[in-house]
């Protein structure tokens, strides 16, 4: 992707700004590319993370907290996520029997089974963004976004 071309720009933008505004038009088609992958499933990417976090508690109820800290996406809209989930079935929400003041959420296996679905399609995403990247070149990458 060449930033001058994108933007539709003759002048050549120095190399900072350059740099932000192709981290940005980069960040701009992972996340429609991704969003597409999605799209069937009726999920945002936030719900999709939720999602994932869920899972990863391997059926242990996992609080309104621990989520939004284990967030990609930072939010404060954790509550509205989790309920879009709930009326979609892919997720339960309980009083927690020790502590009546603490809410648990659980995926349940409808939500275990969308997700691996969504996983499929989101594998495909992967690919179609990555395809111009071998292994080295991704571990490459990797390396110099971990300075952030």
């Amino acid at each position: 992707m060449n930033v001058e071309e994108t933007i539709k720009t003759s002048k050549e933008i120095p190399l900072k700004p350059r740099t932000l505004i192709h981290m940005e038009l980069v960040h701009t088609r992972i996340n429609e590319v991704m969003t597409g992958a999605l799209k069937p499933f009726e999920v945002s990417m936030q719900q999709f993370n939720v999602l994932r976090i869920l899972r990863g508690q391997q059926g242990k109820p996992a609080n309104l907290s621990t989520i939004n800290e284990r967030m990609v996406t930072k939010m404060s809209n954790t509550t509205r996520l989790v309920d879009k989930l709930i009326a979609k079935g892919y997720v339960h929400r309980c009083v927690c029997p020790s502590n009546r003041r603490k809410v648990e959420i659980v995926i349940t296996d409808s939500g275990l089974e969308a997700l691996s679905q969504m996983d499929a399609a989101l594998e495909k995403a992967h690919d179609i963004l990555l395809k111009n990247f071998n292994t080295e070149e991704l571990k490459q990458l990797n390396q110099l976004l971990d300075k952030f």
